[in-house]
């Protein structure tokens, strides 16, 4: 190929002057991580603005800036419409110069998620999103799974009923991808443990009236209801049965809960209502000093969704920091060798799936008499290993670690 004089000059000037400009290119542009949750529907107590906070403060503690550049937090509601949230993260992704998006709190928005990442070489973290089938069928090498899963939060929960005799259930399902996952896996895990599913009930998100699903249950005998919904329909369907009479005759337990579900119901009505949860703000002198933080911007205490959120950001900046770059394939391996020590975890890591794995707990609310002071709901009942706790790697699903 042949090059003109004025090529060959204007390249040689491009040669010299790139770096510098590149560098203050870069130094120009913050590090931007975009945080989408429901903000103002049924699940905004479960991340929502709390995540927000938990992510800023993450970056704060991180110095606010990270390869010289400040990191910037972005926020979207997603309202749990995929064609809501998409576009938005499709957005970010583009001109939005988004690097990492997390939290999300819905399956489907996290599911169409996926196959951007590799598409603009991006980086997905998911706090509050619980399919499983985020590090198995449906996984990719850009993204995290950091905090519980549909698998964490079934299997151990009815291995522990089944040990203690209470090996028949009945499930009342969220009738949405979320209801069909969690109920699902619960089957699995009951069948796994030797017991026996006695029937099902399915009602529609947002349900106001439990009677007829709650009815259905306790015609069926079955020592254990599992509740597979979230956010107000599980605190409806719990205090509906509570007001029956039917949690004095039968177990209740529910595969998602959280501190804030629980403050809402109050410990009254709560009481001994069981459930598996990655974290708890009253564990330790380290919990209590961050949760301390968390409380005077946010005005509550935080839920585990929260502390993950915290932790998935600072991991995020340590990553980019040992890669050196901001480039998302080089990030994602940086944070695959990384031994997760913070408020939210310790001694975990990014599994080869995306699966990050800790050690988790079985809770129960408190009775009025045992707690102590407001938040002080939950006791935790035993810890469950990380090994015990997720899926095994041999049973996954996720493609990429196949081929």
């Amino acid at each position: 190929m042949n090059i003109t004089r004025r090529q060959a000059l204007a390249a040689t000037g491009a040669a010299l002057i790139s770096p510098a400009a590149r560098a203050a290119a870069n130094a120009a542009v913050p590090v931007r991580i975009g945080v989408i949750n429901d903000m103002s529907g049924p699940y905004a107590d479960i991340g929502g603005r709390g995540s927000v906070i938990a992510a800023k403060m993450a970056a704060a503690d991180f110095g606010g800036s990270v390869l010289n550049r400040p990191v910037e937090i972005l926020n979207a509601d997603h309202l749990n419409k995929p064609d809501v949230g998409l576009p938005i993260i499709r957005e970010w992704f583009g001109p939005g110069n988004v690097g990492m998006v997390m939290d999300f709190g819905n399956t489907p928005i996290a599911l169409g998620t996926q196959p951007m990442l590799t598409q603009f070489n991006k980086i997905a973290i998911y706090t509050s999103v619980a399919s499983a089938v985020l590090t198995g069928k449906a996984c990719s090498p850009l993204s995290a799974h950091w905090a519980h899963d549909s698998y964490a939060t079934t299997a151990p929960l009815v291995r522990a009923m089944v040990a203690r005799g209470l090996d028949t259930f009945f499930f009342l399902v969220a009738d949405y991808t979320f209801g069909d996952i969690m109920a699902n896996d619960a089957a699995a895990g009951i069948k796994a443990a030797g017991g026996k599913l006695l029937g099902t009930s399915r009602h529609p998100m947002a349900s106001s009236d439990f009677a007829s699903y709650l009815l259905a249950a306790q015609t069926s005998g079955a020592k254990v209801i599992v509740l597979c919904n979230g956010g107000t329909d599980t605190t409806n369907a719990y205090k509906q049965a509570v007001e029956f009479g039917l949690a004095k005759t039968q177990t209740f337990v529910t595969p998602i809960m959280f501190l804030s579900d629980v403050h809402s119901l109050g410990v009254q009505t709560a009481q001994g209502l069981q459930f598996t949860q990655s974290w708890y703000w009253d564990q330790t002198d380290e919990t209590r000093a961050w949760s301390k933080h968390f409380m005077e911007v946010a005005g509550r205490r935080p839920n585990d969704t929260h502390a993950a959120a915290y932790s998935a950001v600072l991991n995020y900046l340590r990553a980019m920091a040992q890669a050196n770059t901001d480039e998302a394939q080089a990030v994602m391996r940086s944070l695959k060798s990384l031994t997760i020590n913070d408020v939210f975890a310790k001694g975990g890591h990014v599994r080869q799936d995306g699966r990050m794995m800790f050690d988790r707990y079985l809770a129960r609310v408190k009775s009025p008499d045992q707690s102590k002071s407001e938040w002080d709901e939950l006791e935790i009942l035993q810890t469950i290993p990380a090994a015990e706790g997720f899926r095994p790697l041999s049973q996954s699903e996720c493609g990429y670690i196949k081929a």
